[in-house]
């Protein structure tokens, strides 16, 4: 396939027609358990009814009133498992797609240019964030909202974290992350990108500068297995779509490709592969089918790309470019051979800098988000919880109230 399919969502979106259509299959339920169980609270059940009532203005409302990445989680939130699994339309035939009816109105919101955001009051003192995704930057918006100077400090030359650098395009393009980010700017939020804690300042300075700090690192680093030491060629799943997406999906793929690992970053990676020309790919996962990582979505899309997905087997012995795999449970084995062998089997988090914070195996201890020392907080995937963005947006909102009360007691 060519760059430009890279460039395109799989998913189609929905047209006005079908949005509405959609909206009216809505049994507009009092207490609505799809939004009972969105972990961000972006309220689906109120903006799925004013699609109904084609105000589509009020569903944009409400979506960025509880979600600043509400455009980002239409499209990579894995739905299945949250909103739609609460749905109760699922008992007559089945649930509203509520991630396609967010999509369809954070597209209104940005074509027709809504500003929902206002820029901040800012006089309730400075806040630190270190890491610009998704936690850090839903945690920026509410803090803004509630009258805070907040400055983000990323790393990288960009802002966006896993959002930018990991996701392939095709799911979820760069205009959307730069419309996203672009609002939380004009809201007065200050983003400092080729910063990093630990290089360019020490956490010391920033408790020094501001009032309090807030740690959204994420987990960047991709993780090996010493059993592939002697295997060739190999690459880390967060490398190889790091790299695919800087170059806009113009890269060279190989005929073959073995990944091993079943979440949402292998799938990324065999789905990428298959839609910038690679003739076989393969995924070996440890789980099997009945408690397979990877969401329902992501599965299913993999799997319609022409991607095998071989599920309980764990990789037992790998030469040059042929692995060797026993089941889990059954006895039995299974040898593969590739032109190139990818690992995508977990990420773990830089935390070297943060000097004092205590930390067990990529998580930061936290009580309320809130580390031992009492002016650092902590949120996103270095907090124990799910590794979701919608998570993340969840862990911001909750660390950046947190934020407030420590500063209204202090």
């Amino acid at each position: 396939m060519s760059q430009h399919d890279y460039l395109d969502e799989l998913i189609p979106v929905f047209t006005p027609l079908l949005a509405i259509k959609e909206a009216s299959r809505c049994l507009l339920c009092h207490d609505a358990p799809c939004s009972q169980s969105c972990p961000a609270e972006t309220n689906p059940g109120k903006f799925i009814r004013s699609v109904y009532f084609r105000n589509l203005k009020g569903a944009a409302e409400t979506i960025r009133e509880n979600n600043a990445l509400g455009a980002v989680c239409a499209r990579v939130c894995p739905t299945e498992k949250l909103c739609q699994h609460g749905c109760s339309r699922s008992g007559i035939d089945t649930p509203i797609d509520i991630a396609r009816l967010q999509r369809f109105v954070t597209d209104f919101e940005q074509q027709t240019k809504m500003k929902v955001y206002q820029p901040g009051r800012k006089d309730k003192g400075k806040i630190a964030i270190v890491g610009a995704g998704p936690a850090g930057l839903q945690a920026s918006v509410t803090l803004s909202n509630l009258g805070y100077d907040v400055t983000l400090f990323e790393k990288e030359s960009q802002p966006g974290g896993w959002l930018r650098h990991g996701i392939p395009e095709f799911r979820l393009p760069q205009s959307v992350l730069d419309g996203e980010i672009s609002r939380i700017v004009e809201m007065g939020v200050t983003l400092r990108c080729g910063c990093e804690v630990g290089k360019t300042m020490t956490l010391a300075q920033l408790k020094d500068d501001y009032r309090a700090v807030l740690l959204t690192v994420g987990l960047s680093k991709g993780a090996t297995l010493p059993l592939f030491n002697d295997a060739s060629p190999v690459e880390i799943a967060v490398d190889f779509l790091h790299r695919a997406r800087a170059h806009s999906g113009n890269i060279t793929v190989p005929q073959s490709a073995l990944i091993i690992g079943g979440g949402d970053v292998a799938m990324d990676v065999a789905s990428t592969l298959k839609v910038l020309g690679c003739g076989s790919v393969t995924c070996v996962a440890r789980e099997e089918l009945a408690e397979f990582p990877a969401s329902v979505k992501e599965f299913t899309t993999t799997q319609a790309l022409g991607v095998s997905i071989i599920d309980g087997f764990t990789p037992t012995a790998a030469v040059g470019n042929k692995v060797t795999f026993k089941h889990v449970r059954l006895p039995g084995e299974l040898t593969l051979t590739a032109e190139q062998i990818i690992l995508a089997v977990g990420q773990h988090a830089e935390l070297e800098a943060f000097a004092g914070i205590q930390v067990q195996r990529n998580t930061v201890e936290t009580q309320h988000y809130q580390t031992a020392d009492p002016a650092v907080f902590a949120a996103g995937d270095i907090v124990q919880g799910d590794k979701t963005v919608v998570y993340a947006v969840k862990t911001g909102k909750e660390a950046a109230q947190a934020i407030h009360h420590y500063l209204e007691e202090a």
